[in-house]
């Protein structure tokens, strides 16, 4: 059987940010409080020429000068996203065109609220692990959307991953992947509303836990393996609470989750979330190493994957527009200004 796994891969994270107290400070909320509950003492806000498409753009440039590989080599690009700017017209396709791949490219959106960008994983493993493609490339890129004064406006953040997938030059293989989905509605967005709805508290247990469990047991169970014999774990980050709760409930250490929180600097990106905790979790690790990483998107599913880090992973660390670039480079903005660049005045 042909190996397949992660060649390069890339992020981008916008530079604007602000805080739980700005925010809580307008509705009247206590930001004490909010800080302790959510763990996210900031989020990350895009610029007024910024949208999921040139987060998207950033991050696939930078796995592929990362990569040093020839961008017409990639066979096709997903972009997950559930804030593409267009209704109709692919985001995937300007991408390509920004590399550039050429024409002779699959390319499609994909949607699956905050577990699109994994979706896309899995597709480019099967066709580059079937030889139908030489590389694939999977992209999370979302600007989260959140109704003013609601909850999710603390977390709700901006940012991109792409993971570039192939046969040649692996940095991780992939071991397995493994699914779960189910109809369980606890977050939505009708056509034509300008902000999403969630089931509060159902969004918890029946919805990302229960999901974020079952396919993780399932990974497992399929590799026989267990959390000891993971370096690293990855969830799904809508805040710091949730993944350290869910890797508890499995008997993960909280050592084996911290350097994917990634949320922790810029809160909840949605569909990029779980893949940059991926991606700062490759910045680091050294070959020999075991990483986990389960998604989850509302709807609702979850993605678990595998991968064994191998020897050439020490080639692509020296980049310098890495995770931590982007957390460290940072500008503070005050809840007018987020107005403005949300766009929240219609």
């Amino acid at each position: 059987m042909n190996k397949v796994g992660i060649v390069s891969y890339g992020s981008y994270i916008p530079k604007y940010r602000i805080s739980v107290e700005e925010i809580a400070h307008i509705w009247g909320e206590d930001a004490t409080e909010l800080k302790n509950q959510l763990q996210v003492p900031k989020k990350s806000v895009l610029g007024l020429d910024e949208d999921v498409v040139t987060m998207a753009v950033e991050s696939a440039r930078n796995a592929v000068n990362l990569w040093d590989g020839d961008p017409k080599l990639i066979g096709a690009i997903y972009v997950g996203s559930e804030s593409h700017p267009y209704a109709v017209k692919p985001t995937a396709t300007i991408v390509s065109e920004a590399l550039p791949t050429g024409k002779e490219i699959m390319a499609a959106d994909l949607e699956f609220a905050c577990k699109a960008g994994t979706a896309g994983m899995q597709m480019c493993f099967g066709l580059v692990k079937s030889d139908m493609i030489n590389y694939g490339l999977a992209i999370g890129s979302d600007d989260s959307q959140a109704k003013p004064s609601d909850p999710l406006e603390y977390t709700a953040a901006a940012g991109s991953a792409a993971i570039l997938i192939g046969r040649e030059g692996i940095i991780a293989e992939l071991e397995g992947t493994y699914s779960v989905t189910s109809d369980t509605p606890d977050f939505w967005r009708r056509e034509g509303a300008t902000y999403p709805s969630h089931g509060q508290r159902f969004t918890g247990k029946p919805a990302y836990f229960q999901h974020s469990i079952d396919a993780t047991k399932g990974m497992m169970n399929q590799l026989q393996t267990n959390p000891s014999d993971y370096d690293y774990v990855v969830f799904h980050q809508p805040n710091t609470k949730f993944p350290l709760s869910v890797a508890k409930m499995l008997g993960f250490t909280k050592e084996q989750v911290e350097l994917s929180l990634v949320c922790r600097h810029i809160g909840n990106t949605y569909s990029a979330s779980s893949m940059l905790g991926l991606n700062r979790i490759l910045e680091k690790a050294s070959s020999g190493e075991r990483i986990l990483m389960t998604s989850y998107g509302s709807g609702a599913g979850s993605d678990s994957f595998s991968f064994m880090v191998t020897d050439k992973i020490e080639e692509l660390q020296a980049y310098p527009f890495d995770i931590e670039y982007y957390i460290k480079r940072t500008i503070d903005i005050n809840y007018g200004l987020y107005t403005r660049y949300k766009g929240l005045l219609k």
